[in-house]
């Protein structure tokens, strides 16, 4: 078991006791448990219906109604509800449980490097209080930590008014379907499962979503994506100097390049509360790599801007646009179009909100000072899912990894090294948010 902490505070007598209750059934031992075997079984986007489950087993054995919800043959969700006594208000406790890359050399290099380090793998390897594995963190160290408050509020036997539903979703990384292993369906990730579970009628009062940011966060972006596509001339090296030469390759790189010198300015323009929606080019394909003598009439590329809660897609694509209209007045010889291929708002829920002002004071108990949040975000997450649905969403995670971690951090390490200790004290904060919003009614 964990060492001793102190009661929480900021409830009454009888909340804080089923806090205390709860808290002091957390382990470590048990949390490295839950996601060794999460990140032993593969779950890249499109293809999480092995570890749903696997979780929807694991939620029956910890003394919930389990399930598993089905999306298609290789896609679903896990769903788990510990019922209330009945005139309280249900808590959400929602986490994604699809991994960034995939955890495969023929998916994943050469765009993620030469070679796929250990923590890469979708295999766990445990070292003191770290997990190291694809995924470890982000998001399945978050998910262990809702499962494992989910298992001590039902081990403690503390009798919420309000239900308590753990939904464990796929489909939550910014992707679209891969074309990889036979798989087709394009609308496999953004959010997919999320959205499929509150279809079928998984719901409740508040949510709150584990995810990164040792910190409560109440907005966050959205996500706009363009396609851009640049004309030239079909032609051949042999012909360069004797016919029209308009290479879309060399054009693009200097749209490029335009609108990585834009991105800095509209992410100024638009950072206020809690982000800073940025933006970036993703990925460039134009020609054959097996035909190196000729030039291409297209070269295309796609855009990832990031947008502010108070901006619609509308307002964004209106932007991006002025902004292409800009790059053509300067570059009249380049033959440029665009088109937004997919956008998903930024969402916010009222500060004031009663799982908001829940989850602040949880994390205030725990660290003994007042919130602090954390600004300038620009990342997004199935929150936005959940807020446009309705629900009033919280979001809450852990903190970076620390320097005694058994890597250095970098972006995939900080995704796929969880600390152990992080992940109870995330674990902690759950309990103490839930009770606070599914005790008696209020």
């Amino acid at each position: 078991m964990s060492a001793p902490r102190p009661r929480a505070t900021g409830l009454d007598d009888e909340r804080r006791a089923w806090v205390d209750a709860a808290r002091a059934r957390l382990d470590r031992t048990r949390i490295t448990e839950l996601v060794v075997g999460m990140v032993d079984i593969p779950s890249p986007t499109g293809e999480e219906a092995e570890l749903a489950r696997h979780l929807a087993a694991t939620l029956t054995g910890a003394g919930l109604r389990g399930r598993y919800q089905e999306i298609d043959d290789r896609q679903g969700n896990a769903v788990g509800v510990l019922p209330g006594t009945g005139g309280g208000e249900d808590v959400l406790l929602y986490a994604p449980i699809d991994t960034f890359t995939v955890g495969d050399e023929a998916e994943d290099i050469p765009w993620i490097g030469d070679e796929l380090r250990p923590d890469m793998r979708p295999r766990a390897e445990v070292h003191g209080d770290h997990v190291v594995g694809l995924g470890a963190s982000n998001p399945k160290g978050h998910g262990a930590a809702v499962i494992a408050a989910a298992e001590a509020l039902a081990a403690a036997g503390v009798p919420l008014a309000g239900d308590v539903v753990v939904g464990l979703g796929a489909g939550g990384m910014p992707t679209n379907g891969r074309t990889a292993r036979g798989l087709t369906r394009r609308n496999a990730g953004q959010g997919v499962g999320c959205s499929f579970m509150l279809e079928q009628g998984v719901w409740a009062d508040h949510a709150i979503i584990a995810k990164p940011g040792w910190a409560v966060a109440w907005e966050e972006v959205g996500l706009c994506w363009f396609e851009v596509r640049v004309r030239g001339t079909f032609s051949y090296v042999g012909s360069r100097h004797r016919m029209p030469y308009r290479n879309p390759i060399a054009h693009a790189a200097r749209v490029v390049q335009e609108l990585e010198d834009w991105f800095p300015r509209y992410a100024a323009r638009h950072t206020d509360g809690l982000v800073a929606p940025q933006g970036i080019v993703a990925a460039i394909e134009g020609g054959w790599p097996r035909l190196a003598s000729a030039t291409p009439a297209l070269c295309r590329f796609v855009v990832d801007l990031r947008t502010n809660p108070r901006s619609t897609p509308a307002d964004v694509r209106r932007e991006f646009g002025a902004a292409i209209a800009s790059i053509r007045s300067a570059f009249p010889e380049i033959d440029v179009e665009w088109d937004m291929v997919l956008s998903i708002p930024g969402t916010a829920t009222p500060e004031d909100a009663p799982v908001v002002r829940a989850a602040i004071a949880a994390w205030e108990e725990i660290e003994g000072r007042p919130h602090a949040p954390i600004t300038a975000n620009s990342g997004a997450t199935d929150a936005n899912i959940l807020r446009a649905r309705g629900l009033a969403t919280a979001r809450v995670g852990m903190d970076r990894i620390g320097p005694d971690a058994p890597i250095p951090l970098d972006f995939p390490a900080g995704m796929n090294v969880v600390d152990i200790r992080e992940a109870e004290r995330l674990a902690r904060h759950l309990i103490h948010t839930v009770v606070a919003l599914a005790g008696p009614s209020r």
